[in-house]
């Protein structure tokens, strides 16, 4: 008689009550938001009567929603990918033992200690086109001739923005490496030394490979909280010129506290729901995905 595998219950009822309560913070809110996408909302928040996906089709009929969508994924892909490509060789600078080592980490860190608010007012305050720091000291050094207007055209002023998202959320990313460096074997670097290993050789054949999880912790993280990001391109251009900066997010806000469009803005937040849900999730199965592939991988090797 075949024996059956038994589910332990017991770690499934310890971390009960947190689900529960983490399904409790998270869900009443997004069956709240649902709900009011539904409705016709006044300026004042009252809800006027059901219209079912009027909100839906009103926003999918707006060419300024796929503008902000497409704005809203370079924002997302530059900013996330611009973070990675340098935070990455950082933390592993500061993983070596130097003098002032402390020193260095500490001024990298340094910026995620800063509101995010104040780092985009002055950031918006430097970049100036008549009296901002950054056009005084370029002219100062004369790389410039005349002062130049940052944040008066939308592309300009867009990829001003994707700079300082990437110069913000390097802190957090470091610190993400930090731990996950700080946790590798050292047996295999001394060994590869030992065989002759380069530089180059050692970070893409050991320490990628072994950084791959907080790489991918790294990104989904990053993602939600780009996505997101409200403070540095509301505080620095408010989504103009003409909307030319606007992402999914300053569109919204917009619509919801300027425009007094609640109900569309609810739809918009839904959208913006299930975008970064199905992101995840598919991001998370193919990260699995490659970890089960390796594996049988490794083990047909070995056999």
């Amino acid at each position: 008689m075949k024996s059956r595998t038994r589910i332990p219950t017991t770690p499934l009822l310890m971390i009960l009550p947190s689900f529960l309560l983490a399904m409790s913070i998270i869900g009443y809110p997004i069956l709240d938001l649902a709900w009011t996408s539904m409705q016709e909302v006044s300026r004042f928040g009252k809800l006027m009567g059901f219209i079912g996906l009027a909100n839906f089709a009103e926003v999918f009929r707006d060419p300024l929603f796929y503008s902000s969508l497409v704005r809203t994924l370079i924002w997302t892909v530059a900013v996330v990918g611009g973070t990675l490509i340098i935070s990455l060789p950082i933390a592993i600078m500061l993983n070596d033992d130097f003098y002032g080592r402390g020193l260095a980490r500490v001024i990298v860190m340094l910026p995620w200690a800063i509101s995010l608010t104040m780092t985009a007012v002055l950031w918006r305050w430097s970049l100036n086109g008549r009296a901002g720091l950054i056009n005084a000291t370029l002219m100062d050094f004369h790389i410039i001739t005349e002062p130049i207007e940052w944040l008066a055209t939308a592309p300009l002023a867009f990829t001003v923005e994707i700079l300082v998202g990437i110069l913000v959320s390097i802190p957090f990313t470091t610190t993400i490496f930090l731990g996950g460096l700080s946790s590798l074997p050292q047996d295999s670097y001394e060994a590869a030394v030992v065989d002759g290993a380069k530089p180059w050789e050692l970070f893409r054949y050991i320490t990628l490979p072994l950084m791959k999880p907080f790489i991918n912790i790294a990104i989904v993280l990053n993602v939600i909280y780009v996505f997101n990001s409200l403070p540095i391109i509301w505080v620095m251009t408010e989504g103009g010129p003409a909307n030319g900066t606007d992402i999914l997010v300053t569109y919204l806000y917009k619509l919801a506290f300027r425009f007094g469009q609640l109900g569309k803005a609810s739809a918009i937040s839904l959208i913006m729901f299930f975008v970064l849900f199905v992101f995840t999730i598919a991001y998370v199965l193919m990260v699995m995905r490659q970890e089960h592939d390796s594996t049988a991988e490794e083990v047909k090797n070995d056999a």
